[in-house]
């Protein structure tokens, strides 16, 4: 904060917080410990909260390293992230997303070989933005929170910025509601494109042929 001090927003059982509190009011390297609640933030209120934002697209890509490009619609341009792992649906998993450069709207359509490789179209649909700070501010800040609509990947997500630079490091978490799957890994249960029914190696394995 402004005065130095450390604000945390913490969510979970009272049982489980009010631990964290006293762990915290025991320890020799913090002063000081004052509480407040605050209102339910997140998926509990993208009912009310969540504003339509545009598209999302996530493109399986082989190139030098094999990654997953998730993309969010800001300001009529493609906000990316390079997922190694790709997006998990299981909250406990948080995945490394380094933000790359912006792409244009057209290339969301773009399946098919490149040089040295391929991509497919994984998973595509609308999004809504979450959260209490507007986008693109949120995105600044470096925690942005959002629901997907897609074929594959629905429900509440987050974006938390991790590092700077040139590259900035965030991690892609799945937020806890009906639409998270504990132990699920969605990468490998649903490795076909929706726009094609083709895997990446299908795909790469058709062009080599001809």
């Amino acid at each position: 904060m402004d005065d130095g001090t450390l604000c945390v927003h913490a969510e979970g059982d009272s049982s489980a917080l009010q631990q964290l509190v006293s762990s915290l009011q025991s320890s020799v390297a913090v002063d000081s410990v004052s509480e407040r609640p605050v209102r339910v933030e997140g998926h509990e209120q993208f009912a009310i909260r969540g504003e339509p934002a545009g598209q999302f697209v996530v493109q399986e890509h082989q190139a030098r390293a094999h990654h997953f490009d998730f993309r969010l619609e800001v300001d009529g341009a493609m906000r990316s992230w390079a997922v190694p792992k790709g997006p998990s649906l299981d909250p406990t998993v948080k995945r490394l997303a380094v933000e790359v450069e912006v792409h244009e709207l057209a290339h969301n359509e773009f399946e098919g070989p490149t040089g040295g490789g391929a991509v497919i179209i994984w998973d595509r649909g609308r999004y809504e933005q979450g959260g209490r700070v507007p986008w693109p501010e949120a995105l600044d800040r470096g925690h942005a929170v959002f629901v997907l609509h897609g074929t594959k990947l629905n429900g509440g997500f987050a974006l938390q910025r991790t590092r700077g630079g040139d590259k900035p490091q965030w991690l892609l978490i799945k937020r806890r509601d009906e639409h998270a799957r504990a132990g699920s890994d969605v990468v490998s249960e649903r490795p076909e494109s929706v726009k094609s029914g083709m895997t990446l190696d299908e795909l790469a394995d058709r062009d080599r042929r001809r």
